[in-house]
Order: structure tokens, then sequence, then C-alpha cells
């Protein structure tokens, strides 16, 4: 809804509460006045008739409305604070298909949802779309259920062994991807051999299913069927990816049936060709990794066929789902949409050719769609790492900065780091090593101090009283003020505690339980997530769905059963319950900010944790000066990853991907020693520099 919108409505309610509010001016009045044969309930029954002909009519769009406004609530609940960067990045008219990364399963949709004004009609796995709650609300949305070849895999027949090489041999297009089968241009496809050991390839197998290995995260196609111990799979993009799935000791396998996808291609071409916008997570499924996992070539197919069936040019929009703490409750997001791709007009040509050449342009276009979202998410080889980066730029930033430069600088920090990595060849020189680990180890201190980062700025102002290890617990309340932390949360928490206690404290500890049951069968069953955390979240929410209304009205009956309350009151009650809860949960986050903020405040009072405390500042500093003092030598060797006051991240993706290390090559391993050395040996300059400082300070 636009600002002007949202004016006029506001004026419309305000009117009509207006007319109500004065009988003079009632228009319903005033027309019971007139015509004196009219009663009330004449004018009540065709208003009533008219709603519901309107609802009727308008039933889907009403709908999709309602649930958008309910999620947004939901949100507002769950999350503390989601920030949007890029929305200028999309188009307000026009069809568009938004492409996201899937961090967080459910939430990920309501997101998109609740951040984007387009009507967003989703993909979603008829796994999902079969469950109820899930599927009422996707069917209210209008998303179109796909079925997933994963979600119906079966147990092969045997074990296999793979080739240790690829080999390429002469395939028909007709076992490519192309849906025209009539297209006979031979093309070469790199293959893997399979050789099986007690399996039945023809019996269980048809050219199109797929094969996934155990501890494989890609599924190969099978391309060619010579017996029933001997087939070929489709290897491409494998190399690339340095996955190549070989193994010379037979293992068991997983079949993924191949799934005629035409109903909902045709669904989809529909609604863009009405000008809607399709929402789709092309990585296929959920996961908890810290990058992207290959993406499937269906949006791909999706936007070439809009450009040959409507001669439509759909924009793609990456949508970048930045999450920090986002399977647990209050947590915190970063929703980044990036600047869109399209599809080059005259490659539609190739396209349409088939064979090899649609093979080309369809990589091609998915490349590009990977290189856009990767340009909007921050990506790194694992979790530590991601923990690490979080914790330079931080030390790094000299000021507070917005959602946009926070992503930016985190971005910076992580290719930066990839690159140094690469460069270095798995050999470190020392003075990396020890910077990381000065790092690990402070991010450490604070977890075990339980304190956080910009807290420990503050700590010189107790300085003092923190290193004088003779004074007594009563100075150190005085000084810290710890008397008023505590008197701040107990009020906090008496506040809380009545509504929390009745209407969300069971329900919070039921979905906790739930959502950690669910979890743990999803890690089962999946082969891609680490820890399956991205699962919980969602479970919670379709818990809290269904729970929390079932307490309210077990509540308003308990009220109207066993006590003498009028129905007004008890109507009241029953109203009243959200705003109450809802109050309850902003009441006790607050009070539970302030309850971990005690905890370094009472570990001030042992002398130990004083001094461990003391010493953070210092540490911080000489933690930053040595960080700065290393990039400052090493970031030239970057170009404009370090100079550059804008970087095109999407092309900088595209160039890493073409080995051609982002904006600039790839720092030499001779180039970063060089570097490195030069910091060391500015060491003992810096080192004076730094008690200089302190000095002045003190």
């Amino acid at each position: 809804m636009s600002d002007l919108d949202f004016t006029k409505t506001q004026l419309a309610v305000f009117g009509v509460i207006l007319l109500l509010a004065v009988d003079d001016i009632n228009p319903v009045k005033i027309l019971l006045h007139v015509f004196t044969n009219l009663a009330p309930w004449h004018i009540a029954s065709v208003s009533i008739f008219a709603m519901v002909y309107v609802f009727i009519s308008e039933l889907k769009p009403l709908l999709y409305f309602a649930v958008k406004v309910f999620f947004h609530s939901i949100l507002s609940i769950f999350f503390r604070e989601v920030q949007i960067v890029g929305r200028d990045n999309i188009p307000r008219y026009g069809p568009v298909i938004f492409v996201g990364n899937h961090a967080n399963q459910f939430i990920d949709g309501l997101m998109m949802l609740c951040t984007c004004e387009h009507k967003i009609s989703y993909l979603i796995a008829e796994k999902s779309w079969n469950r109820r709650v899930i599927g009422d609300l996707a069917w209210a949305l209008d998303a179109v259920p796909v079925k997933r070849a994963q979600d119906s895999s079966q147990k092969g027949i045997g074990t296999i062994t793979m080739g240790k090489t690829l080999i390429e041999l002469q395939t028909s297009a007709k076992d490519s991807d192309d849906d025209d089968d009539n297209n006979q241009n031979k093309t070469k496809v790199p293959l893997i051999e399979v050789e099986g050991f007690g399996t039945k390839f023809t019996k269980q197998l048809t050219l199109g299913d797929k094969i996934r290995p155990p501890g494989v995260v890609i599924a190969m196609k099978v391309v060619q069927l010579e017996s029933d111990t001997s087939l070929f799979l489709d290897a491409t993009g494998i190399d690339q990816q340095n996955e190549l799935p070989t193994t010379t000791t037979p293992v068991t396998f997983e079949i993924l049936k191949k799934v005629d996808q035409k109903v909902v291609y045709e669904k989809v071409l529909d609604k863009l060709a009405s000008g809607g916008a399709i929402g789709i997570f092309p990585e296929g499924g959920s996961h908890d990794r810290t990058d992207l996992l290959p993406l499937k070539v269906g949006v791909a197919l999706i936007a070439y066929s809009a450009l040959e069936k409507d001669g439509i040019t759909v924009p793609i929009i990456p949508v970048g789902l930045n999450y920090f703490r986002g399977h647990r409750f209050r947590g915190r997001a970063v929703v980044e949409y990036g600047k869109p791709v399209f599809i080059e007009p005259s490659t539609l040509k190739d396209y349409k050719t088939g064979g090899s050449s649609k093979r080309i342009v369809c990589s091609d276009l998915l490349d590009r769609i990977q290189d856009s979202m990767k340009s909007v998410i921050v990506t790194t080889p694992d979790y530590d790492s991601l923990q690490l980066i979080h914790t330079a730029r931080r030390l790094y930033q000299r000021k507070e900065l917005e959602a946009s430069q926070k992503q930016d600088l985190s971005r910076r920090f992580a290719e930066g780091y990839k690159q140094l990595v690469l460069a270095v060849g798995g050999d470190p020189p020392e003075e990396f090593v020890e910077l990381q680990n000065r790092l690990e180890a402070y991010q450490r201190e604070l977890t075990e101090l339980g304190i956080r980062d910009y807290q420990v700025s503050g700590l010189d102002r107790e300085k003092d009283i923190l290193l004088d290890s003779d004074a007594r617990p009563d100075d150190v309340l005085r000084e810290i003020r710890l008397p008023y932390q505590i008197a701040h949360v107990l009020v906090l928490m008496l506040l809380a505690a009545l509504p929390a206690i009745f209407l969300n404290l069971p329900v919070g500890l039921i979905a906790r339980l739930y959502a950690e049951s669910r979890r743990k069968k999803a890690l089962a069953k999946s082969k891609v997530k680490i820890r399956a955390y991205d699962v919980m979240l969602s479970e919670k929410v379709v818990l809290c769905i269904v729970l929390v209304p079932t307490f309210w009205v077990l509540y308003g009956l308990s009220f109207y059963y066993f006590t003498s309350l009028d129905g007004p009151a008890i109507a009241l009650f029953f109203f009243a319950m959200p705003l109450f809860s809802y109050m309850s949960i902003m009441w006790a986050e607050a009070g539970m900010v302030d309850l971990k903020d005690l905890r370094p405040y009472v570990m001030r009072l042992f002398p130990s944790s004083r001094r461990r405390l003391a010493a953070l500042p210092a540490t911080r500093k000489k933690l930053q000066h040595d960080l700065r003092s290393f990039i400052k030598r090493v970031g030239p060797l970057f170009g404009q990853l370090y100079y550059g006051k804008e970087v095109n991240w999407s092309l900088f993706q595209e160039m890493s991907r073409k080995g051609e290390g982002g904006l600039t090559d790839s720092p030499s391993r001779a180039s970063f020693l060089s570097a490195a050395s030069s910091v060391e040996s500015l060491s003992g300059i810096a080192e004076d520099e730094r008690s200089e400082e302190l000095k002045k300070e003190e």
C-alpha cells in the first residue's frame, strides 16, 4: 500500500466514524426517516447480501490480503527486526520471477511475501502442499504445487561403483533436458560410467531418472542404459564444482524417478502472461549451509518458455534472505533485493534449436542467476568462517553502518577471505594464522564472559573499579548500578509474568519440543542439511498458529463455565488476549535483554572476572589496530574489492566463477607473503604506536 492509499484509507475510516457518531448526518438514519416504510433489517439484509456477493467474487484477492496481514503480525512476533535492502530494484509493474536462497524453510516465503508489494505465487513442494495448515495457507496465497523427485526417492537394488574419470560419448538431444523429443541432433555430454553388482537397472530405471550415491548432494541423470549392471550418468557441471562422486568400492544408491512438470509450467506461464509474479527457490529444498546448493534448471526453462510462448522477457530478481539466529525466537533478518537478470533475446534461437544449444543457453542463464543470488548473501565455506567474518567486520568498521553497508562490508570480508585462502593453497603464513586465532580467541572470551562486542567500549568507563582488586562488592554495586539493573528487570518481568505464564509459556514450551523433534527427523532424511536448524522456526510458527487460538478458546470456555462473569466481560477478555499476549512478548524481550546484561555485571563482583573484563578494551584496541594494519597491507592486492566505493557483486561473482578472481586476479602466494612479511616487519613500530596511544588515553 502506497502512502497516498494509506492516507485515503485513514480519511475514509475517520469519515465513516464521523457519520456513525452524528445522527443528523448518518445516511442510514436519514434514509429511515424519509422512507418510513423501511425497517432497519431491510437495509441490513441488503448489506449482508452485497457483502457476501463481493466476498465470493473477490475471494482469492481478499484471502491473499488477509493472509499477508496475518503473516505480517507473525513476523513482528517471531523476529525482533527485519531490514529491507534494495527494494528499488523491483519493477513496479509487469511479470516478475523472484529467486531466493532457501535458508529457513517456510519462513523464506513469508519474508518475500511481507517485504514486497507484488502479489507472489510460490512454487511449493507437493509434500508441503499436502500438509494441513501449510497447504491451506498456500492455497490462499495461490501457490502452485510441484512434485519433487526427492520426495518419492526409492532405494536401488544392489550396489554400484563409479568411474574415476569423465568420458565423452555421443548421445541424442532427446536424452537431455529438452522437451522436444523429435530433435535428434547429436551432442557431446560428459558422462560417468556406473557398474552395478546385483543391480536391476533395466527394471528399476528409465532414461531421465536420476541416481544419487550416499553422501552426495547432486543426483545425476541416467542418459544411457546398457544392461542390468551398466549405465552412464550425465556429469554436466560436476567437474566444475570438484564434486565428482567416484568410488571404487561398491556403495548403495538412491533412485529419483523422472517427474513430468508440464502442468506446472503451464500454470506458471499463465500467471506470468497475465502480469503476475512467481516466487521460486531454485536450490530445490531448504538447508542450513553457508553457501548455495546447485540450482535446478527449472527457473531457466520457465524464463525461456515465457519468452518463446508469449514474447515476454521476464526480469529475474535475486532475493537474499540473511538470518541472524534465524532458527530462534526474536531473531533478526536482512532481506536484500538485487538487480534483475534478463535473458538475452538473441539466445532464443539457440533455445529453440534444442540439443546442446539449448543446454548451453540454459546453463549460462542458470549461472548468471546463481551469480546474482550470491551477490545478495554472504557466502562462506562453513559456519565458523561466517562467525569469523562477522567478528572481523565489527572490529574493522569505524562507525555504525546501515544494513546495506553492513551487507556490503561483510561480503568484501567473505570474498577476500576466500581468495586469501585460495591464494596460499591451504598453507597460510604464521601472521595470517595468528590473526585468525586471535579473532577466534576474542570471540570466545566474549562468549565466556557473557558480553557483546558493542559493550566492550563501555568497560573503559568502569576501568578504575574493575582494576581495583581490593574493591569491596558494595563499591562495585554502587559504581556499576547493579541494583537499578535488577529493579528494571524485575519490573519488566512482573509486567510480562501473568500473561506470559498463561498465554505464551505453555505454547512456547510445546513448540520448542515439537520443533526439536521435527529437526531430528528432517536431519535423518536429508542429504544436504548440516544440523537442520532451517526447519525449526517454521515448525514453531506452524504449531503456534494452531495452539495459540486453541488456548484462547479454552480460556474463554473456562471463564464462561467456571466464573460468574457476564457475556460482555468474557467477550472483552477473549478479544483482549491477543493484545495481552503480544505485550507480554515485548516486555519479556526487554527483560531478557537486561537479564543477559546482568551476567557481566554479576561477574564483575569477582576479582578474577574483573581482571578479565578490564583487559578486554585494550585487547580489542590492539586486535582492531592489527586487523586494520593487516588489511591496509593486503587490501591493495584485491583492487576494487578494497578500493571500490561500490562493487558490482553480480559481476564479481561471475568473474570469480570463471576463474578470474572477481574484479581482479586472485593475489598470488608470493604477493600475499610479501604483504604479510611487511606487516610483520612493522610490528615493532606498531607496538610502539599502540603504547603511545594507550598512554595518551590514560
